[in-house]
C-alpha cells in the first residue's frame, strides 16, 4: 500500500471567504486560534540539517513538535515527535532526536511565529474519514509578513483517493492549486532573503526500495519545483523562474520516460502529453527571453518586449486555467493512488532502486552512442534529438546521483556530470543556431535591421565538430554507476 498523504491546497483569499461560507462544509466542528513560535540556532544548524522545531499555544496549552524532513526523515523510525511542554519554550530532552543529532550544548533561540484562525471539519467522503482544516493567518518576523490562506486534508481512515474526491469537489467551488511549501517554509523565506527561483533539490534515494518508490519520489520533487517557480512566476514575471518551471516539466517528462516500463495504462502517457502542452506554452515565451537578452537595438527590444509580454500573459493565463488545475489534480492522484503501485508491489520479483538505475543509466548511455555517433552526417532536426538524449541521460544522472555516494564514486559522477555540461553547452549552441530565425519570423520579425544581433553566430561545422568530440568525451567517462564491475 502506498505511504499516507497529507494533501494541502492553497487559496486566493475570496476563494477561501467563498468556501468558509459556501453549504459544502457547513458549519465548522471546531475553530481555533493558534500561534506557532519556530526555534532554531543563530544560524539555522535545525533548518539546514532537515529538523523543524516549534511550539504551539492553543489556548492555555502548549504542544511542542519536532519534524524530521528530506535526508533527515531517513535516518528514523519516526518523523515527528510532539509532546505537551509547560509554556512557549522548547524541551530539548531524550523525547525527541535533536539532543542526539546535535549534543547537549544545542541553544536555540526564537526565529519567527505563525499565527492563524483553524477552522476544523471531520468529514466522512465515502468510506473514509477525513479531517479537513482551513487555515487564514500569517507569518510574522518583526515587521514583515507572509500571508497564509490553505487548506489540508489528512486521512484518518480509508482510501486515499478519497481525499482526492474530496478535493475536487472543493475544486469545483473555487479554484485552488496543490499547496507545497510548510508553514516553516513560509517563515524561514520570510526572514531569508526572499528567493526568485528554485532550482531542482538534491534526491535523497534508497537503492534497497522499489524502483516505483523512487519515481514517486523524483516526480514529487520535480512538481514542487514546478509549483515553487509557478508562484514566483505568476507575481512577479521572473524570466528565470520561467526558465526553471520548464526545466522542472522537462525533467517530469523525463521521469516518465525513464521508468516507463513500470508505469502501466493509458493515464502515464495522457499525463505525459498534457506536460509537454504545458511546458510548449512556457517554451514560447522562455525563447523570446533568450533573444531579448541580446538585442541591444532599441526597435527590435521593444518589439521582442511586446511579443513576450503577450507570450507571458497566455502563460499567466493557461497557469491559472481548470485544464492546468485539473492537470496538477490528476497527476497527483495518479502519482500517490495509481494502478502502477499496485502492479509492481504484487510482482513476485521487484527490481530495487539500485538496479533499475544501472540498467537504465547504460540503456541512455547506449541511446546517446547510437544517436550521436556522426553528428556531421545527419540534419538539424536528428542532432536536436540527440540533444534531448543528453537531456535525459544528465537528468537521469542528476535523479540517481545519491545512489553511489561512496568516494570513487563520487569522483566519477562530478567527472560524467562536467563532460555532460560540455556536451550541453556544444548541442545548446547548435539548437540557437538553428531555432532563433524561426522565432523571429513567428513574430514578423525574420528581415528586421538588427536581426543578427539577437540570432546566434558561429561556424555550423566547427561547433558540430566540437559537439562530437565532446560525445566522445562523455562515452570515455567511466560510469560512476558501475565502477564495481570494472566499469
Amino acid at each position: 500500500m502506498p505511504s499516507e498523504i497529507e494533501l494541502k491546497l492553497e487559496l486566493a483569499p475570496e476563494a477561501l471567504e467563498k468556501l468558509l461560507t459556501s453549504d459544502l462544509l457547513g458549519a465548522p466542528d471546531e475553530t481555533l486560534n493558534q500561534r506557532s513560535t519556530y526555534f532554531d540556532t543563530a544560524d539555522w544548524t535545525l533548518f539546514r540539517e532537515g529538523f523543524t522545531l516549534r511550539v504551539r499555544q492553543t489556548g492555555d496549552s502548549y504542544i511542542q513538535t519536532v519534524k524530521a524532513s528530506g535526508p533527515s526523515k531517513s535516518h528514523f523510525a519516526r518523523s515527528e515527535w510532539e509532546s505537551a511542554v509547560p509554556e512557549n519554550t522548547p524541551v530539548l530532552d531524550h523525547s525527541n532526536p535533536l539532543k542526539t543529532e546535535f549534543g547537549d550544548n544545542i541553544r536555540v533561540q526564537p526565529i519567527f511565529d505563525v499565527e492563524i484562525e483553524r477552522h476544523v471539519w471531520n468529514v466522512q467522503e465515502d468510506d473514509s474519514k477525513i479531517e479537513f482544516v482551513v487555515d487564514r493567518g500569517a507569518a510574522i518576523a518583526g515587521e514583515r509578513r507572509a500571508p497564509i490562506h490553505e487548506a489540508e486534508l489528512e486521512l484518518k481512515d480509508g482510501s486515499q483517493s478519497d481525499l482526492f474526491a474530496l478535493a475536487r469537489k472543493i475544486e469545483a467551488l473555487v479554484p485552488v492549486k496543490l499547496g507545497v511549501r510548510s508553514k516553516a517554509e513560509r517563515g524561514y523565506r520570510l526572514v531569508e532573503r526572499q528567493q526568485t527561483v528554485f532550482k531542482a533539490e538534491r534526491l535523497h534515494l534508497d537503492k534497497n526500495a522499489r524502483a516505483s518508490a523512487a519515481f514517486q519520489a523524483i516526480a514529487a520533487t520535480c512538481f514542487r519545483q514546478f509549483r515553487l517557480n509557478e508562484d514566483v512566476l505568476i507575481e512577479r514575471r521572473n524570466g528565470e523562474a520561467l526558465h526553471q518551471a520548464r526545466v522542472a516539466l522537462r525533467r517530469l517528462r523525463s521521469a516518465f520516460t525513464l521508468f516507463k516500463t513500470l508505469l502501466i495504462g493509458d493515464e502515464p502517457q495522457r499525463l505525459k502529453e498534457e506536460l509537454r502542452w504545458l511546458a510548449g506554452i512556457l517554451g514560447e515565451a522562455r525563447n523570446l527571453d533568450v533573444l531579448l537578452q541580446k538585442a541591444a537595438d532599441g526597435d527590435l527590444h521593444e518589439r521582442l518586449r511586446q511579443a513576450r509580454e503577450a507570450a507571458c500573459d497566455e502563460v499567466i493565463q493557461t497557469l491559472g486555467s481548470a485544464r492546468t488545475r485539473a492537470l496538477m489534480l490528476d497527476f497527483s492522484e495518479w502519482l500517490y493512488c495509481g494502478d502502477y503501485l499496485l502492479v509492481e508491489a504484487a510482482a513476485p520479483e521487484q527490481i530495487s532502486t539500485g538496479d533499475f538505475a544501472s540498467m537504465a543509466l547504460d540503456k541512455l548511455r547506449k541511446r546517446l552512442k547510437r544517436h550521436g555517433q556522426a553528428l556531421a552526417e545527419i540534419d538539424d532536426e536528428h542532432r536536436h534529438e540527440v540533444r534531448k538524449d543528453e537531456k535525459k541521460m544528465r537528468y537521469a544522472a542528476e535523479f540517481f546521483s545519491s545512489l553511489f555516494q561512496d568516494e570513487r564514486g563520487i569522483r566519477r559522477y562530478k567527472r560524467f556530470i562536467a563532460a555532460m555540461e560540455e556536451l550541453q553547452d556544444e548541442l545548446g549552441a547548435l539548437n540557437d543556431l538553428a531555432t532563433g530565425p524561426d522565432v523571429l519570423a513567428r513574430y514578423g520579425l525574420a528581415d528586421h535591421p538588427a536581426r543578427d544581433v539577437v540570432i546566434a553566430q558561429g561556424d555550423k561545422a566547427s561547433l558540430i565538430r566540437k559537439a562530437q568530440v565532446s560525445i566522445d568525451g562523455v562515452l570515455d567517462a567511466k560510469r560512476f554507476w558501475r565502477f564495481r564491475e570494472g566499469g
